[in-house]
């Protein structure tokens, strides 16, 4: 039996604040001993090399993201995505929505695993000529989504964590 193949893909703007939870996650898990079965890209706010890689097949796809939902900042969010069936949407090279990255990649026939987004509620995306750096609130979560994420690596991998 062939081990599942897992793709994390960070996403975000480091010009924008909080906006870059995912790649700084991406940064930080790079630095990590992952298994082999797991791809870690981060893909900042191209959309279009996200929807190309996410054509390979892959069983389980890892999303990371700043995420609002109106809770508290740095509250962290696992969110299975739902593609709702005849929704299309426009189709932009460089910007990232992974939404609509995700439905253009359903409309060419991949995505065909399972899809999750760990998401982080932003506390600030900076003013529009652009911040870098992560709010006090949001760095303070990368270590929790670090957490999640490895457990469902683990899970899906069906080993045991050693933390």
């Amino acid at each position: 039996m062939t081990p599942p193949r897992i793709l994390i893909a960070g996403i975000g703007n480091i010009f924008l604040g909080d906006d870059g939870f995912g790649t700084e996650v991406a940064r930080r898990l790079a630095g990590r001993a992952l298994p082999p079965e797991v791809t870690l890209k981060d893909f900042g706010i191209s959309g279009i090399d996200l929807t190309y890689a996410l054509l390979d097949p892959y069983e389980l796809v890892i999303l990371v993201d700043a995420c609002a939902r109106g809770g508290e900042p740095g509250t962290l969010y696992l969110i299975e995505p739902k593609m709702e069936d005849g929704i299309t949407t426009p189709f932009e090279a460089h910007s990232m929505n992974p939404m609509n990255v995700l439905r253009t990649v359903r409309q060419m026939g991949g995505a065909r695993g399972r899809i999750l987004l760990i998401g982080c509620e932003p506390a600030d995306l900076g003013p529009e000529d652009g911040k870098l750096g992560l709010s006090d609130a949001v760095e303070a979560a990368i270590g929790e989504a670090i957490g999640m994420i490895e457990k469902l690596v683990a899970e899906n991998l069906g080993v045991s964590r050693s933390h």
